[in-house]
């Protein structure tokens, strides 16, 4: 068997990199195509090395460019790739342009697609990552989900369940892995000198740092913040929006706040698990904070990890000033509260997610999933309808006797639930989608 893995940001290497070990240590081929969407050294050739993995067998080196260039460039070299090594699966990962590059292409190919971190919805739009999220989804093969609430989004898309596996999500086991090594190699905590509590912030997404009052709200709540140090890595294009806006002085003046140069991956890991609190609008760190029990401030109106929040992990507040730091006295003056946060339960598993995903390739591929072939037999939608079980029998039971029906969800106790093969459904309702072949 042979694997294509796509990645092009730091983000997909950090949550690929136990993937990729895992196959080395299984012996299985793979082949790594690195687009370049972050493109300086210390996002490329150095970080492969910091992190023990193998560098790419390709660099595309797409670099900055409009979504529409960069998306061509990518998909014109990846087929170049993809038409040369003739893998089995390509494996992409999240919600970036490499990531609707790769999907879109091989699906065009009518190679199969494995999607990690699949089923994440925002219900925002007016995000990118949404876009490439979605249609990566529509193009996938199977599917490799961090949560059941992620399995059940993908069915109400109407994704065959027997294609979705629930595996976990590869952060918990990158931060087990790569923590560390942090511990080991990172003088980061050192070079600082930081006593006392660490709030650490990161603020990067377009619609807070391009927006002047939206911008204006954060910097005056993180200026009213006290009993605190706010290191803050500085992203040079948000240094240049905060100069732009004239709040750059502002922050610096502060003496709470320690604004910094951005931080390799290892130095940022090894902070961020030394840290009290961490206050951001990325996605990736509001499930590296759960995982690593640090309470999160989102900076963000809505999330495509709503798990973090239901687990009570993370807040959402927006960017209202008086939200933002009401939130933040409330966390750290209720010792009960900072409590439950910190230790509230991860939802994405327990490090053992790259092994899962995997073992769902390998039985996937066994099965001959993999070998897209064009119908030779006509298949019919019949419809769909809720029935209530009667009979003592499993999911998979019910799909063998009843051929042609798929057991698409099921509805327990007021909530909706996953069909996985082994769950008994006598006397309960499900939703079952019914074919004819002929």
């Amino acid at each position: 068997m042979k694997i294509v893995t796509v990645i092009g940001t730091r983000p997909e290497i950090i949550k690929m990199a136990p993937v990729l070990d895992e196959m080395e240590k299984m012996g299985i081929d793979n082949i790594l195509i690195h687009t370049g969407q972050h493109y300086d050294h210390d996002m490329s050739q150095q970080f492969f090395q910091d992190l023990k993995i193998k560098k790419p067998d390709y660099n595309i080196g797409v670099g900055s460019n409009s979504h529409g260039k960069q998306t061509a460039i990518m998909m014109e070299s990846i087929e170049n790739v993809l038409i040369a090594e003739k893998p089995d699966i390509i494996m992409v990962q999240g919600d970036t342009n490499a990531v609707l590059a790769g999907a879109l292409t091989a699906s065009k190919l009518h190679m199969a697609v494995g999607h990690v971190e699949a089923g994440l919805r925002s219900y925002d739009k007016t995000m990118p990552e949404e876009i490439n999220r979605q249609i990566a989804d529509i193009c996938s093969n199977i599917f490799f989900v961090p949560t059941e609430e992620s399995a059940i989004n993908l069915l109400f898309e109407n994704i065959n369940p027997n294609e979705i596996y629930v595996t976990g999500n590869t952060i918990v086991d990158a931060c087990n892995r790569h923590l560390k090594i942090a511990e080991n190699e990172s003088n980061i905590l050192n070079e600082l000198q930081i006593t006392g509590d660490i709030i650490i912030l990161t603020i990067h997404r377009a619609e807070n740092v391009d927006d002047p009052k939206r911008l204006k709200n954060i910097v005056d709540a993180l200026l009213e913040l006290n009993n605190i140090t706010v290191v803050f890595p500085v992203h040079p294009r948000t240094v240049k929006t905060l100069k732009k806006f004239k709040f750059y002085d502002k922050l610096e003046e502060a003496p709470h706040i320690k604004l910094i140069k951005p931080l390799g991956y290892l130095d940022f890991l090894l902070l961020l698990s030394k840290s009290k609190f961490v206050m951001t609008d990325s996605g990736g760190l509001q499930e590296e904070a759960i995982t690593l029990n640090i309470p999160c401030i989102t900076l963000r109106y809505n999330t495509e990890r709503p798990e973090t929040v239901k687990a009570g992990g993370n807040i959402l507040v927006g960017t209202d000033k008086n939200i933002i730091v009401d939130t933040y006295k409330r966390i750290s003056t209720d010792s009960t509260l900072y409590q439950k946060m910190k230790n509230a339960g991860n939802p994405y598993g327990d490090g053992r997610s790259s092994k899962n995903i995997l073992k769902a390739i390998i039985d996937e591929y066994d099965n001959g999933k993999f070998d897209i072939k064009l119908p030779e037999h006509v298949k019919s939608f019949i419809g769909r309808e809720v029935l209530k079980i009667q009979e003592n029998i499993t999911v998979s039971e019910y799909e063998k006797k009843y051929h042609g029906s798929t057991v698409n969800m099921i509805f327990m106790n007021n909530e909706i639930k996953f069909p996985y093969s082994d769950v008994n459904l006598r006397d309960m309702n499900v939703l079952i989608n019914k074919f004819k072949s002929y």
